[in-house]
């Protein structure tokens, strides 16, 4: 029997996530993923009529037009959770393949609701659910199981995909998180269980090799913290108070709106992006928002919504868009003043968002920044926690897993080569049983 491991996109950058494994003559895909940075692009930006060709030559998705030398049949194209780096570029790439999308219950809305939009493509198929801790069969020899993790999107989970020599870990992306509101803690036993039953190969997360400060990546209870001491004073005041933060992120938001809920402000949740995650949440009872929240996700409604917080801001908290500064996304647009609401001196603006470290990201925070302490906002940074594993994270899944071979992934080449270094910590040694991989290439396992 042959494995191979074919790095399609996600091994030279942060995004893009794509990763093909052929056991024999079957292929299972995981993730079909968007690289955001290469289009300037946020989570409102709207790209269903742009061409797959087009978007693959700029470097926003997964250039897949290698498949067509992979000599065998596409079984399934599965998918780890809702990001646009994983789910993204399933509108532009799942129709070429005759072949089932699988994934959670919340992940395969979000794909749905991402098909429906397109407008370029017609995508056809088969759309299957399975619950963390559930097996679907894809052939004869593989056999798909969804295992339970946390990150920072509810329903996200670890798959393993079971053949006859072992099972292979795919771990994009994942944190180890116990004190979730939203989302139970992984499933710990069910790792060690398939470390001792066996595992040829494990493909992991690199995001965080290199936080050498914080080895362990913290709960989001440490989150919650935080919100409760910075939004204490701002939810008291007579001033503006805006919060932004990933519009994915269903368990801060739960957090941030449970927070103010005891306050007298009503909650207004602003933007595209915010209607389309949060709606489709509280709709399957993931996300359970207070009665004072209202949502609202077009232009007509937002600008009506705006202009009454700008008539009566202590009454009102606004949950927005734009925590990287890009700039038509809400917050930017309402620092530039071409939205109905006015900052003003004294105005507080809470990021419970990390700014993500590239130079457009950062030199658009930076602008935002300037233009928000221009008209005299209070700017509270950083109140957050990542969604990614820490170095002592990936070190106590390896010794769970107990794999023979693993791959480092989503990352560039700094954060795989960072991952080979913990790895032979671990006893294991570059180009025998720990491998780097770039997009377009290949890892062949022999028998």
């Amino acid at each position: 029997m042959t494995i191979e491991v074919i790095a399609v996109g996600g091994y030279e950058e942060i995004g893009k996530n794509m990763t093909a494994i052929k056991v024999n003559d079957d292929v299972v895909i995981f993730d079909m993923g968007i690289h955001l940075d290469r289009l300037h692009i946020h989570e409102d930006t709207d790209i269903s009529r742009m061409h797959s060709l087009d978007l693959i030559e700029r470097g926003v998705i997964p250039d897949d037009t290698l498949m067509r030398e992979v000599d065998g049949k596409v079984r399934a194209i599965v998918c780890t959770h809702g990001h646009l780096d994983h789910i993204g570029a399933i509108a532009k790439l799942a129709h070429r393949y005759e072949a089932p999308i699988i994934a959670t219950p919340y992940t395969l809305a979000l794909i749905e609701k991402t098909i429906k939009g397109e407008r370029k493509f017609k995508v056809n198929n088969p759309l299957k659910s399975v619950n963390p801790g559930e097996k679907i069969q894809i052939s004869p020899n593989l056999t798909l199981e969804f295992v339970r993790t946390t990150h920072s999107i509810p329903q996200t989970i670890t798959a393993a995909l079971h053949t006859p020599e072992g099972a292979i870990i795919y771990a994009n992306d994942f944190k180890f998180d116990n004190h979730q509101m939203v989302s139970p803690p992984p499933d710990y036993r069910r790792f060690r269980e398939l470390g001792k039953k066996g595992v040829k190969v494990a493909i992991m997360d690199t995001t965080n090799i290199k936080e050498k400060q914080q080895s362990k990546t913290h709960s989001e209870k440490i989150t919650r913290d935080l919100l409760k001491d910075v939004l204490k004073g701002p939810l008291e005041e007579r001033k503006g108070l805006i919060v932004t933060t990933f519009s994915s992120h269903i368990e801060r938001i739960q957090a941030i709106t449970k927070i103010a809920e005891r306050s007298r402000r009503k909650i207004m949740i602003l933007g595209r992006s915010m209607e389309r995650y949060c709606s489709l949440a509280e709709s399957m009872g993931i996300l359970n928002l207070p009665r004072n929240v209202s949502v609202y996700g077009n232009s007509k409604s937002i600008n009506k919504a705006l202009a009454r917080a700008n008539d009566h801001r202590s009454k009102y908290m606004l949950l927005v868009t734009g925590h990287q500064g890009e700039p038509d996304a809400l917050l930017p647009r309402i620092a530039n003043n071409k939205t109905n609401f006015e900052i003003k001196p004294g105005d507080n603006v809470v990021f419970s968002a990390s700014t993500i470290p590239n130079p457009i990201n950062l030199a658009n925070r930076d602008l935002l920044d300037r233009r928000l302490k221009e008209r005299g906002a209070r700017i509270y940074n950083n109140v957050h926690v990542s969604g990614h594993a820490g170095p002592e994270d990936m070190r106590e899944f390896i010794r769970m897993l107990q794999p023979q071979h693993l791959i480092p992934a989503h990352g560039d080449l700094s954060h795989l080569a960072a991952f080979v270094e913990l790895a032979e910590e671990e006893g294991y040694k570059l180009g025998n049983d720990v491998h780097i991989l770039r997009n377009g290439q290949a890892q062949v396992f022999n028998r």
